[in-house]
């Protein structure tokens, strides 16, 4: 059971302690830098590169190890910079594999990350496996699992400096990475570099997986590129915001999950940051204003209410037209339409409640209000329906079907022009007996305004 004094909880909250401003600092600093790479891979639609390179750094991990300690430099065979060195080597390695498998072989790309991560990170652990038999072995482990609370201040110094310098190589060359992540035709076709650009952001994927490792470790890594930018995407369409709201994400994720490993001694660090990011995620899935699961169903719901107030206006309308009163009864509604009675009551309540129709005795009326929108939507109907028998060839019999299916995408250009159309048609005719059809002239009109 995890259990903690208030004297713990306002240690780690004020910062008094100097390591836990330390680790709390490179964990936020990382997960912002890496939510805007994120960001970019996502769209770039690599999301697994970020996995396969920080699996790749394995075997340049214990590789230096062992080159560095057969070499007799055992004292620097544990030195942060030759293996990060090492771990920079196989990871670029590792990218110009992927980019020859993607060249050079039929191989889709999901195919060629798994080999990369698979062979890499299997070589990987047979050579740490024969690290184990040498002395100063022990620790090279936290490279997989990480070690943010034990991170000193070298550390942070590395990942502060290596995630400045992303971010800045991220601002400066924005709005060529924004054309290449959507379109890397087009930025080809227009003089982009694009092979230079796509390296350029492979290269800044690699240099935040490396100084990465010290704090979540390869396996968690991927974490940290992916889900803050998925969670962003249920937010909005807009890049900028996206990329913000990555970093965002990424930070706070980094911010509390290094405060709730220091006053939970019993937490570790790298996981403890993963979940934080894994609730972030679900959230985002749940309440996201674009893409989020509560918001589509309510959209979901608006709209298919509105598609049955229209129904319901339309039919009405139509009904009157039929016979001089204005009362439209319950039953001449349930033959217009495949309404369900609940389903047509409930319809109707709502329409009432928003003032459209009116309960009168013996039947329905339409309001002043309800009567204009009603008229507009039996007009729009038929102009679907004129544009389904002129234009798609479409059988009177089941034009009035398939316009209820797609009348309510109907752009408003198309519905000005197809309503001039229907106005044409309407005007008075000519009395003359060799003049064309009414049929004729629709055909003639829908050839000439909407070719």
């Amino acid at each position: 059971m995890l259990a903690s004094s208030w004297d713990d909880w306002w240690r780690v909250l004020s910062l008094r302690d100097y390591n836990t401003r330390v680790v709390v600092l490179a964990a936020s600093v990382l997960g912002l830098s890496s939510g805007w790479v994120g960001s970019m891979m996502l769209l770039r639609r690599r999301a697994l590169l970020g996995d396969a390179i920080s699996h790749a750094t394995t075997p340049g991990i214990a590789g230096v190890f062992l080159i560095l300690t057969l070499l007799g430099y055992g004292d620097a065979a544990k030195s942060p910079l030759w293996l990060l060195l090492g771990a920079t080597g196989t990871g670029l390695l590792g990218v110009l594999v992927l980019l020859a498998l993607g060249r050079f072989t039929r191989l889709k790309e999901d195919t060629s990350l798994g080999i990369v991560l698979s062979v890499f990170f299997g070589a990987g652990v047979a050579l740490l496996s024969l690290c184990q038999e040498f002395p100063g072995a022990a620790g090279l482990d936290s490279f997989i699992f990480g070690k943010t609370a034990s991170m000193g201040r070298a550390d942070a110094q590395w990942i502060v400096g290596v995630s400045a310098l992303v971010l800045a190589v991220l601002i400066l060359l924005r709005k060529e990475l924004t054309l290449l992540c959507f379109d890397d035709t087009f930025a080809g076709s227009n003089g982009f570099p694009v092979i230079a650009l796509d390296l350029a952001l492979m290269g800044l994927v690699i240099a935040v997986c490396i100084v990465g490792l010290q704090a979540v470790g390869i396996v968690l890594m991927i974490a940290l590129l992916v889900i803050p930018p998925a969670s962003a995407r249920f937010w909005t369409d807009d890049i900028r915001k996206m990329t913000w709201l990555a970093a965002t994400f990424g930070a706070v994720a980094g911010l509390i999950g290094a405060i709730l490993s220091g006053i939970y001694s019993k937490l570790p660090s790298g996981a403890t940051i993963v979940l934080v990011c894994s609730s972030c995620f679900a959230v985002s899935l749940l309440f996201g204003t674009r893409r989020g699961w509560v918001g589509r169903l309510l959209r979901r719901l608006s709209l298919r209410r509105s598609v049955a107030r229209q129904h319901l206006l339309r039919a009405m309308f139509e009904a009157q037209e039929g016979h001089a009163d204005d009362l439209v009864r319950f039953e001449e509604l349930m033959d217009a339409r495949s309404w369900s009675v609940g389903n047509l009551r409930r319809t109707l309540a709502r329409a009432i409640a928003s003032q459209w129709i009116i309960d009168r005795q013996g039947g329905y009326q339409l309001t002043p209000r309800g009567m204009v929108e009603a008229e507009r939507m039996t007009r729009e109907h038929r102009l679907w329906e004129l544009y389904l028998m002129t234009q798609a060839d479409v059988a009177p019999a089941r034009v009035d079907r398939q316009a209820d299916r797609i009348e309510h995408v109907l752009e408003p250009e198309l519905v000005a022009r197809l309503r001039q159309m229907l106005d044409e048609v309407d005007s008075p005719m000519p009395i003359n007996p060799h003049a064309p059809s009414k049929d004729d002239v629709i055909q003639k009109q829908a050839s000439e305004d909407l070719d």
